[in-house]
């Protein structure tokens, strides 16, 4: 037992040091896009730096010299072969590396919480939306075989042979009648829950390159980890836009370059009316996440998304986030737009992203607010 219990405070420890590990490299996570490519249904493979165990290291065996067999005050402890300065020749081998975790996506967004001081959300709607759940909560003399109690019917089967005088104890043999089968009954609850649902968008005309979409893919990551342990139930949405828009699934979304204009309307258009269709305000906690390079097509253009996000989206999103993706080729005038029509509205979100480095401060700013 106490040896047991060793291993367990051992164990403990060793969870603690990791997770330490990763809080304090968490900003270098953030900007590693492998990190999502090891992500598992319910955990995310983590590289960790190298943890030396301390352990005992043994020199050569039968080398003589001092502490094995003759040698007086002053002599060398080395192998006395090598002349001064002389050192190991340099190797052509890869060097030691890290070890890779497995960290539970839960236990990833908590450590995120804590490391970038991320309030809880207050979703809306908990009330509305049940969730229908079985509960088993007693037992009763009818059901389907594949809900027996075996246990109890033997209970009963012998506490009625013994009443009647069946019950032999030198041939203990029970047979249960039909009368003696007991079932485990159930009841079905209704159980609040909270929905949410992302819907990204992102422009994807030539002057968004790999490297933008890039940055998208991995922030994206992190805002779903971070949702997804906030919600029992998480939809996540995915439209992509240049001078038309269209909704597509998750893989598409990360790697479909197009070469044409970029019309932003488009997006924000179709966003709004699968928001209308699907998600009604009262039961859905709406996210909207929009990532471009800030080009849009006309002045026009850009006063019918305000008008959109205005009248809109905004009145059914808990939060609009916008995120603006350097790029060469991109003007970087739409956050502008942005903050002139909604710079004091409490409900929009806005971060310039100039790099991979700028996404763990991005990150902050959209989920900081607690959405």
């Amino acid at each position: 037992m106490a040896d047991h219990s060793k291993i367990k405070q051992d164990h403990r420890r060793f969870k603690q040091i990791v997770r330490g590990k990763i809080k304090g490299n968490l900003r270098d996570y953030m900007t590693q896009g492998e990190l999502t490519g090891k992500q598992g249904k319910d955990i995310v493979k983590i590289p960790i730096p190298r943890i030396d165990i301390p352990r005992f290291r043994y020199g050569t065996k039968q080398t003589g010299g001092v502490g094995q067999g003759d040698g007086e005050v002053g002599d060398s402890l080395g192998q006395g072969e090598e002349g001064p300065g002389q050192g190991q020749e340099v190797g052509n081998q890869e060097g030691d590396k890290g070890i890779e975790v497995d960290v539970s996506l839960d236990e990833l967004a908590e450590i995120m919480g804590e490391e970038l001081e991320l309030p809880k959300i207050e979703p809306r709607g908990t009330e509305k939306l049940e969730t229908i759940k079985d509960k088993y909560s007693g037992i009763r003399n009818i059901g389907p075989e594949s809900l027996k109690h075996f246990k109890r019917t033997y209970k009963e089967a012998l506490k009625r042979q013994i009443s009647t005088g069946e019950y032999d104890p030198d041939n203990p043999i029970i047979i249960p009648m039909r009368d003696d089968k007991r079932f485990r009954s159930w009841k079905e609850t209704s159980m609040p829950q909270s929905n949410a649902v992302i819907i990204y968008m992102m422009d994807v005309s030539g002057s968004m390159g790999d490297e933008q979409k890039e940055i998208v893919r991995i922030e994206s990551f992190w805002i779903d980890t971070w949702l997804r342990s906030q919600y029992k139930g998480l939809d996540s949405r995915f439209i992509i836009h240049d001078a038309t828009a269209k909704e597509v699934d998750r893989d598409t979304f990360f790697h479909t370059r197009e070469s044409g204009g970029t019309m932003i309307s488009s997006a924000y258009k179709l966003a709004l009316k699968i928001i209308e269709d699907e998600y009604p305000l009262e039961d859905w906690n709406v996210y909207p996440f929009h990532f471009s390079d800030g080009d849009n097509w006309s002045v026009d253009d850009t006063g019918e998304c305000m008008a959109i996000l205005r009248d809109g989206m905004l009145p059914r999103s808990n939060m609009f986030c916008y995120g603006q993706v350097e790029s060469p080729y991109g003007s970087g005038q739409f956050i502008k737009d942005l903050e002139e029509h909604f710079g004091d509205h409490d409900s929009v979100v806005l971060s310039e992203i100039k790099n991979r480095e700028a996404i763990y401060d991005s990150i902050k700013t959209f989920l900081g607010k607690g959405l």
